[in-house]
């Protein structure tokens, strides 16, 4: 069995949102000839996509050529909108949740969907996490590395994880049993990185890795200790800097334990027990696969491929099956089972 507990999906369609809401920012698809599609933001292509994107029969199909048993489905991230008035956020989410809900009940055996949730209004957030969860069967929501809000009152405030206001989130995802996915969505320093691609491939895993940071150094596991959040491209920058970072606290706690005195080390797997967050597999490489196995355990590492963007693996589980010194009982527990106990399933 695999259950792929990374992968993304869209409608087929939906309306002209900057007419709808009465400003410009949103995405639209841009249907310019069978079974392709453009990812419009305003005159600016974000992304080419194909049928696998919306279709669910395609993309079945593609699972059965892959071998994988189930995907966890989840907007794709430009879709949060933590920018847009809360109001018109919470309708755009609404709209993306009830298509993710709706698939699922068609198949209920292959697919398991994650919400997306305003969360420039975390009140309105944990309220329609709550309605995805009790009424349309989700299993939690996929969220960003951050939020940025009020940009409709002419300014941006940066709220990283730890932010205080984020409490009712954590709060209602505790008491839901909610899993959280944090994925990232705009790039840090994204204005320094015009070439390359590098805000994919240095902005995300940053991103990532700050998101981790956040969470562990504003306590925000130690706060809810039964909120089960795990993290896309296997943590990003942060396993390859977790000695740096516990360097840190160590030698600065003046500047790093302000908010919280557990050792980030606390947080990793120790003494057989596995870490308190998850990452999912995505790493493209077997040395950094051993790392993350090393430093969560078995039990804290999800198959996760990116499906069906360039950036993911093109064959899911391939290269935790490719690795020669993992026993078959944790592939079997990297495959499948992890991501059933993260989501409950």
């Amino acid at each position: 069995m695999k259950i792929d507990l990374h992968t993304h999906i869209l409608p087929r369609e939906w309306p002209d949102l900057d007419a709808k809401y009465g400003y410009t920012g949103f995405v639209r698809l841009e249907h310019y000839q069978p079974c392709c599609a453009r990812m419009m933001i305003g005159k600016r292509a974000f992304r080419e996509i194909t049928d696998n994107v919306w279709e669910p029969t395609r993309r079945l199909e593609e699972m059965d050529r892959a071998g994988v048993t189930m995907q966890v489905l989840s907007t794709v991230p430009v879709m949060f909108s933590y920018w847009a008035k809360p109001a018109d956020a919470l309708d755009l989410s609404r709209r993306l949740n009830d298509h993710i809900a709706e698939v699922v009940r068609d198949h209920p055996t292959r697919f398991v969907g994650l919400a997306t949730i305003p969360l420039q209004d975390p009140g309105l957030a944990a309220q329609e996490l709550e309605r995805c969860v009790n009424e349309l069967g989700l299993r939690g929501a996929q969220i960003g590395t951050h939020v940025d809000a009020n940009a409709h009152f002419g300014r941006i405030d940066t709220l990283n994880l730890d932010n205080a206001s984020l409490q009712p989130v954590w709060s209602a995802a505790e008491q839901l049993g909610a899993a959280i996915f944090v994925h990232p969505w705009d790039m840090l320093g994204k204005e320094r990185m015009p070439k390359y691609w590098l805000p994919w491939l240095v902005g995300m895993p940053a991103e990532t890795s700050l998101a981790i940071c956040s969470m562990m150094f504003g306590g925000v596991f130690d706060r809810f200790p039964k909120l089960r959040v795990a993290f896309a491209h296997g943590g990003g920058a942060f396993p390859i800097t977790a000695g740096r970072i516990e360097h840190g606290f160590s030698v600065r706690p003046d500047l790093c334990a302000t908010d919280n005195a557990t050792s980030p080390r606390n947080y990793l797997a120790h003494d057989d027990t596995p870490a308190r967050f998850y990452v999912d597999s995505l790493v493209h490489d077997p040395d950094a696969l051993g790392l993350l196995i090393k430093l969560f355990g078995a039990r804290r590492v999800a198959l996760g491929s990116d499906y069906p963007f360039p950036l993911g693996e093109a064959h899911p589980g391939e290269l935790i099956e490719s690795m020669k010194d993992v026993s078959s009982k944790e592939q079997t527990q990297l495959l499948s089972e992890t991501a059933r106990e993260f989501l409950g399933v």
